[in-house]
């Protein structure tokens, strides 16, 4: 059955942090977006939810789609709903945060056309708000593994 509304609603998606330590670095996962807005700009890996799935199907179906990445524990973070985060409307998304602690290949695909990991105290400037989304995982989530990597 299809439900259409007279006022207009938010979109929904999720995006994945994942961090990995390398050396005395700790490093976050990106994508270099293929498709507008941003194309080409690095971006967190990240989509929207489909109608039959749940956010932590969604995010685990993004990560895997965009970077290969699979099998990683990830846990929910926050929302982050700023109106204009996102140039094509309203959009929330729900983050999620794993550390990848095994070795494994990564490999870009579906709207990503470049995957790479980036040390945490020297990011490129990214797409939307993920230089804020960052910062927040970092600030509450890194400094409880190791101190020395906050930058």
């Amino acid at each position: 059955m299809s439900f259409t509304y007279a006022y207009p609603r938010p979109a929904l998606t999720v995006d994945a942090v994942v961090f990995r330590e390398s050396g005395m670095l700790m490093e976050v996962l990106l994508i270099r977006r293929k498709n507008p807005p941003y194309s080409g700009s690095w971006a967190l890996p990240g989509g929207f939810v489909e109608m039959d799935e749940s956010l932590e199907e969604a995010v685990h179906r993004e990560l895997f789609e965009e970077t290969g990445v699979k099998d990683l524990h990830l846990r929910q973070l926050q929302a982050f709903s700023t109106p204009g985060r996102d140039p094509r409307g309203h959009t929330i998304s729900v983050v999620f945060w794993g550390v990848l602690e095994k070795n494994q290949e990564i490999l870009a695909g579906d709207d990503a056309k470049e995957v790479a990991w980036f040390d945490l105290n020297r990011l490129p400037k990214l797409a939307f708000d993920h230089n804020e989304i960052i910062e927040v995982a970092a600030s509450r989530f890194i400094a409880k593994i190791n101190p020395e990597f906050l930058p």
